[in-house]
C-alpha cells in the first residue's frame, strides 16, 4: 500500500468502515511507514482531545425549567415577530451538542477497529473451545467426515485439509461464532497442543498472505484466500504455527 492510498482510507480505517483486507494492509503500512504512522497518531490524538473534560458544561438545575418555559412562550407567541434568543439559551444549545457529541460520536470513535474485534472474538471462541466438552461438534480425523458435517449448517462449505501425514491431525470440528456471524472451527493438533482454524467467507475479492499477532498466551495467524478468511490461533510456538498456516495455504 503507498502512503497516497494510506491518506484516502485512513478515516474509514479509523470508523472502522474498511474490510479486513484493507485493514490489514493499512496495519501493514502502518508498521513500516513513519509518516504514516504520525498521521495515524494525529488522528488519535483527536479521539483524545475529545474527551478533555474542558468540553463538558455542567448546566444549573433550572437550566432545563428555563428551556421548557422559553420554548412554550415561543410556541404562544408564534404569531408575534421573532425574538432575539437570550444570550444563555445559546449557551445551552451550544452545550446540548457538546453532550450530544460525548454521548453519541465518542463511542464511534474509540470503538475498536474490526481486526481487534474480529481477534478478541477468535481468542474467546479459542478459549471456550478448550473448556471439556466444548472441543468439537464432530469428532474425526477424517476430513472426508468433517467437512460433509458442515452441511446445511452454513451457508458456505469450509476447506478441510487432511495435515496428518505433517504432523498436523486433524481432531474435528464445530459451530462457532465470530466476526459478527457463524463460522466453521476446524480444531488441528500438534503433540498436545489444540490449534483452531476459523474459516468464513471474506466480502473482499482482495487476497492477503498472512498477519501475525499474540495475546493472552496464544498465538495468532490470520490471512484471506480464494475469498475466504483464515484465523489460526493455539498455544504453540509462533514457529510451528507459521509452518501449520503453510501447509494449510498449500492445499
Amino acid at each position: 500500500m503507498s502512503c497516497s492510498e494510506f491518506r484516502t482510507f485512513l478515516h474509514g480505517y479509523v470508523d472502522s468502515e474498511l474490510d479486513l483486507a484493507r485493514h490489514v494492509e493499512i496495519e501493514s503500512h502502518l508498521r513500516t511507514c513513519g509518516a504514516c504512522s504520525r498521521i495515524y497518531q494525529a488522528q488519535l490524538a483527536l479521539r483524545s482531545a475529545l474527551k478533555s473534560e474542558e468540553l463538558y458544561f455542567r448546566a444549573p438545575a433550572r437550566l432545563e425549567r428555563q428551556v421548557r418555559m422559553a420554548a412554550q412562550r415561543a410556541e404562544r407567541k408564534s404569531w408575534l415577530p421573532r425574538l432575539q434568543m437570550p444570550d444563555w439559551i445559546g449557551a445551552a444549545a451550544a452545550a446540548a451538542a457538546v453532550v450530544a457529541l460525548a454521548v453519541f460520536v465518542w463511542p464511534m470513535l474509540s470503538r475498536p477497529s474490526l481486526t481487534e474485534r474480529i481477534a478478541q472474538d477468535v481468542v474467546s471462541a479459542h478459549i471456550r473451545s478448550l473448556m471439556p466438552g466444548h472441543l468439537t461438534d464432530v469428532a474425526s480425523s477424517e476430513h472426508h467426515t468433517v467437512k460433509p458435517w458442515f452441511a446445511g449448517k452454513l451457508d458456505f462449505s469450509p476447506p478441510v485439509a487432511d495435515l496428518s501425514a505433517e504432523g498436523f491431525p486433524l481432531v474435528g470440528g464445530r459451530l462457532d461464532y465470530a466476526a459478527d456471524r457463524p463460522v466453521a472451527a476446524l480444531v488441528y493438533r500438534k503433540g498436545e497442543h489444540f490449534i483452531n482454524l476459523f474459516v468464513w467467507p471474506s466480502a473482499s475479492k482482495r487476497e492477503f498472505t498472512e498477519a501475525a499477532d499474540a495475546r493472552q498466551g496464544y498465538n495468532l495467524l490470520y490471512w484471506t484466500r480464494g475469498q475466504t478468511n483464515f484465523w489460526a490461533i493455539s498455544d504453540l510456538n509462533a514457529t510451528e504455527l507459521r509452518q501449520f498456516a503453510r501447509l494449510v495455504r498449500g492445499r
